[in-house]
């Protein structure tokens, strides 16, 4: 499913030079860059725990389906992490 998520950013002509998907533990170590802003991005928010961010920035919640949660045909997986990037595309000034 990385695979997929890249191709999207990829086909957007984006750099994808340095990106890697990061466990939220990596946040929690000492000596961790400072955050202004963090954005949770899942469907599914209600029944799970967001972590308390250090330094506690402001915090956003944007809910979009989980792409990688879709089974089904290669076309059926790559139009939903089509779909999640249009989305979060649409809502954000830094795409």
């Amino acid at each position: 499913m990385r695979a997929e998520a890249l191709k999207q950013i990829e086909l957007s002509r984006a750099s994808t030079n340095g990106l890697r998907s990061k466990s939220w533990d990596e946040f929690a170590k000492p000596d961790v860059p400072r955050m202004d802003f963090v954005f949770t991005v899942c469907d599914n928010a209600a029944s799970e725990v967001c972590p308390v961010w250090p330094g506690q920035p402001m915090t956003a919640h944007w809910g979009v389906p989980d792409p990688a949660a879709v089974t089904g045909s290669p076309e059926q997986i790559e139009r939903a992490f089509r779909g999640a990037f249009m989305i979060l595309d649409e809502e954000s000034p830094y795409f």
